[in-house]
């Protein structure tokens, strides 16, 4: 079992407590001594989108550019932006891809309307589809088609009633 040297093991808790605290007084650049205004910031940060996270809030994100959007907001809110003009201006700089439920508009009126003109889609293929089989006869057999169904019987008949006898 290998020593580890206790120098070493100091140097790496150094670097690790170097590490945290960075990251805790990063975070501390977003709070707020107003609670209403700490609860503004939680929810636009919980309610847009990480351009480079695949479905992920910015929140929530550790990426470089969700950090720049959380520094964003905390700015805006100071400055007393609204709510809707910080979401406006993150918007306007990354599309409205940012927004996890974008605006009814002539633009997202297929990302609103899709899913219900799927679905009913779906449901007249279905109807069509039943329609077109209740639809359907069975046509009788000609004289041929009967003989040889006939003979195919008797044959099947022949080889149970020859089974049934070997039993």
């Amino acid at each position: 079992m290998a020593v580890i040297p206790k120098g070493l093991v100091m140097a790496l808790m150094a670097a690790a407590l170097v590490l945290l605290a960075g990251v805790a007084s990063a975070d501390d650049l977003h709070r707020f001594d107003d609670p209403a205004l700490q609860a503004r910031y939680s929810e636009l940060i919980a309610t847009l989108r990480c351009p480079k996270c695949e479905n992920q809030a910015i929140g929530d994100s550790g990426s470089p550019i969700a950090g720049d959007m959380r520094t964003h907001v905390a700015r805006a809110l100071r400055r007393g932006d609204s709510d809707d003009d910080i979401r406006q201006a993150m918007v306007e700089r990354f599309g409205d891809y940012v927004l996890y439920r974008p605006r009814l508009e002539w633009r997202t009126v297929a990302l609103w309307a899709g899913p219900g003109v799927g679905v009913l889609l779906g449901l007249a293929a279905i109807a069509a589809v039943i329609r077109s089989r209740r639809d359907e006869r069975a046509e009788a057999l000609d004289d041929d088609e009967q003989q040889r169904l006939d003979t195919l019987l008797s044959r099947h008949q022949g080889n149970d009633d020859q089974d049934r006898s070997h039993q």
